[in-house]
């Protein structure tokens, strides 16, 4: 293992040494739009259009601060996770009987109920990417994110969803297989449009992590390996048996929500689990603040990249720059420089209503997190 700063090198494959979440503020051009269509003052196509030029000028702008990866800014979205399960078989958008919580904050209740049994055969996000890989061009790599299989899992076993679950599924298992199958389907849907890198977004993990997690649902700790076993094997079965230039990574996520957090505590508890799931490139982990507890954990990674989420998606102030070098160099401790890369916490709008800071802001984080990396990979 290599720590040392002369030895530093770039990447030219995803994820890059200074990288991105995926999600960016809505401009308030598109939120008005969105109003419009749901009061029915415009139509879909005429909705679409404005996505359409918003995405293009998105793609621009972070080609301009570097990003060799670009996102279509989940513009088209409501939700991070809702929306991409609704577009699968079975599903249906319902309403919830609470919102998520988070730190002093509950979302809109809306949830994705099953109506059938979960398949796949056509999303919307594939024709969505395929816009995205055309507006990306040659000289960059269009990324498509997603919920985690695991996270879709865990809608699903919501208590407001148990009822309608268990009505299609008489068991886990039997769950499982059909949420992986369908997953692969679409990654592979994916794939034939043109995408070679694909991020699975997953907060469950960090739920996972968090003491106050278990408190709520009145369960025993000792139930985690059970639990880790099970959403490591919903992630691993998806990701079975794709081409081999196809790139998955997987962005573990502590709530982001109108800049506030769901859950704290180190990735010790899962981290053999979450770094054991075969075919994955690279971890996009949060470590912007001690919640996430200190880098030991990355000792139990494989061969993998890790995207050490240190500069916040939360705020607009400006991180310490050397702090946020020597924490670089404090995670090489556990896992080689050439295996480690930088990006925000999260993205910068996880759900519509975004985060508490301008896009001015945001532009400049990423900026400061190119700058900070071509200082170290050269």
């Amino acid at each position: 293992m290599s720590n040392s700063l002369e030895s530093a090198k770039q990447r030219t494959v995803t994820p890059f040494r200074h990288d991105t979440v995926g999600s960016f503020l809505r401009p308030e051009v598109l939120k008005e739009a969105r109003v419009k269509y749901q009061n029915n003052e415009i139509s879909a196509d005429e909705l679409q259009r404005v996505e359409d030029r918003e995405i293009i000028k998105l793609v621009a702008k972070q080609k301009s601060v570097g990003l060799k990866a670009v996102t279509d800014g989940e513009f088209r979205r409501s939700w991070w996770h809702l929306d991409f399960m609704w577009g699968l078989d079975g599903v249906e958008k319902a309403n919830a009987d609470r919102g998520y919580q988070f730190q002093g904050e509950e979302t809109r209740a809306e949830t994705a109920r099953l109506c059938g049994k979960v398949g796949f055969s056509s999303h919307p996000f594939v024709e969505h990417f395929k816009f995205l890989k055309e507006v990306a061009g040659e000289d960059a790599i269009a990324r498509q994110t997603i919920p985690a299989p695991a996270q879709f899992l865990a809608e699903l076993q919501r208590p407001d969803n148990k009822a309608s679950t268990d009505s299609y599924y008489n068991s886990t298992e039997e769950l499982v297989a059909d949420i992986a199958t369908a997953y692969n389907a679409a990654i592979l849907a994916f794939y034939e449009a043109g995408c070679r890198s694909l991020q699975l977004d997953d907060c469950t993990w960090g739920m996972l992590c968090d003491k106050n997690y278990w408190e709520l649902r009145q369960e025993d700790v000792a139930k985690l390996p059970d639990i880790a076993e099970l959403y490591a094997s919903v992630n691993k079965q998806a990701i079975t048996g794709l081409p081999e230039d196809m790139i998955v990574t997987t962005h573990v996520c502590r709530g982001n929500y109108h800049s506030t957090w769901a859950s704290s505590g180190s990735y010790e508890p899962v981290s053999e689990y979450l770094f054991g799931i075969d075919h994955i490139d690279g971890y996009y982990l949060e470590f912007d603040t001690d919640r996430a507890g200190d880098f030991t954990p990355l000792k139990h990674l494989k061969d993998q990249q890790v995207v050490l989420g240190l500069v916040s998606s939360k705020t607009g102030e400006l991180e310490d720059k050397q702090e946020i070098i020597r924490r670089i160099k404090e995670a090489a401790q556990y896992v080689d420089l050439n295996h480690i890369c930088l990006s925000p916490q999260c993205g910068f709008a996880s759900t519509e209503e975004g985060n508490i800071l301008t896009e001015e802001q945001q532009w400049k984080k990423l900026e400061f997190i190119k700058e900070i990396a071509d200082e170290i990979w050269k």
